[in-house]
């Protein structure tokens, strides 16, 4: 969950009141219905964001070889990965390396991670250590938007939570990362998730336990499980409404929501400037990293030309679920529907017990969308953990990534782990 709350709260009147619009009477004559997507997207009339630099430029722009691999996943979609085979600066195409996989968190994408670029970057830190990197895209992102047999402007393509993100996106990467020539005779993985890239990592690991062998060690950053305690001002808002089967949540549900498109980010960018009436509204974080200095003002800059890259409304649907009933479950589609897929009129836990990987939880004080006492429950029921808090007490939730001392506190710590793990 990321910046521009404002936007997002934008977004959810407009849903509704498109609901509403949809089930009053047309008129007659159809020309008297105007045609919103002409008035709006007139391309003479626009500065175009979403033909600006994409994961490729980001990388090779600094002098890294990048390339794009297409997966497709076991339930039809074809979700983007993006790879660093090696380090220019070391030359090391011709070694085995061990593979190190970043995912991104909720509206964001690929882009995300190298924003930071080489000094500070962990794609550009993690390949100049001799690792092969990879970097995903959830299925619904500007990289993620095809099927074998969906459209996307069909419901059915949306009908998606991040629970799919993980038990079959997450999987799939895996998998191919392993089957690629340097990834063959190679034990697993090494993983890194930022905030939805954590909770689809508890979601994979938990359902599909064979795949903790295939994680050599797993960085959540911000982790987001259990959310009953946090403290996001949209989040209290919107979840006594969105947090439970009803007809607000039955109009929300299954379709994209705050696509990639010119329209999105100009008002993500211009509601969310330092002079905005609304700016103090936009980011939990706005505060203590912008107009403190805290960000690298450079990636920020870049992320957002770039974000939101595009979800489905069940995403949030089911983090709002998962706030207003203090569980860490599956969806719940409703007791009827509930019945029908789980066999039980609530979904069921996931078993967080069963994850058996290292896992690595970095969390802190100050982030309100992953709470200290929400982070210490999940922790409690994984066997194998390393708990890593920020002394920082104005550490955040978006600090993580874009902090201006990320390197210090969270990237090369990671990669001093890994290289012990690996013997370097």
């Amino acid at each position: 969950m990321y910046r521009s709350h404002i936007a997002v709260c934008c977004a959810l009147v407009g849903i509704f009141l498109g609901a509403v619009v949809q089930c009053a009477p047309f008129p007659d004559d159809p020309a008297e219905v105007a045609n919103f997507y002409e008035l709006f997207n007139n391309p003479d009339a626009l500065l175009s964001l979403t033909n600006g630099p994409d994961t490729i430029h980001f990388i090779e722009e600094h002098g890294y070889p990048a390339e794009r691999h297409y997966v497709t996943t076991e339930d039809g979609y074809i979700v983007s990965l993006f790879r660093i085979p090696y380090s220019h600066n070391l030359q090391n195409q011709d070694e085995k390396r061990p593979i190190a996989f970043i995912q991104h968190g909720l509206f964001a994408s690929s882009d995300f991670w190298p924003s930071l670029g080489p000094d500070d970057g962990l794609p550009f830190l993690l390949a100049d250590a001799g690792y092969d990197v990879w970097i995903g895209n959830a299925r619904g992102n500007r990289y993620s938007r095809n099927h074998t047999s969906r459209s996307t402007s069909h419901p059915d393509f949306w009908r998606f939570s991040w629970h799919e993100i993980g038990y079959f996106d997450i999987a799939a990467a895996i998998d191919y990362t392993l089957s690629t020539e340097n990834g063959k005779d190679q034990e697993g993985i090494h993983y890194v998730g930022h905030s939805q890239g954590t909770t689809v990592m508890f979601v994979l690991l938990s359902s599909r336990p064979e795949y903790n062998d295939k994680i050599k060690t797993a960085h959540m950053l911000a982790p987001v499980a259990f959310m009953n305690h946090m403290d996001d001002a949209m989040v209290n808002t919107l979840s006594p409404y969105l947090g439970f089967k009803n007809v607000y949540s039955t109009l929300f549900c299954s379709q994209e929501f705050l696509p990639h498109n010119d329209f999105v980010l100009a008002l993500m960018y211009s509601v969310c400037l330092p002079g905005s009436i609304v700016y103090r509204f936009c980011s939990s974080g706005s505060e203590t990293t912008e107009e403190t200095g805290r960000t690298n003002s450079t990636a920020t800059a870049l992320t957002s030309g770039v974000m939101p890259a595009g979800v489905s409304t069940d995403q949030i649907l089911h983090y709002m679920q998962e706030h207003q009933s203090g569980h860490f479950r599956r969806f719940d589609f409703g007791t009827k529907k509930n019945q029908k897929a789980y066999g039980a009129e609530t979904p069921e836990d996931y078993p967080t017990e069963l994850i058996t990987t290292e896992m690595h939880l970095w969390y802190s004080d100050n982030d309100e969308m992953s709470a200290v006492e929400d982070v210490l429950r999940v922790a409690e029921t994984l066997p194998n953990k390393v708990m890593h808090h920020m002394e920082d007490p104005l550490w955040d939730h978006m600090d993580f990534a874009l902090n201006w001392e990320v390197r210090h506190y969270i990237n090369d710590p990671i990669v001093t782990i890994l290289n012990e793990y690996e013997g370097k």
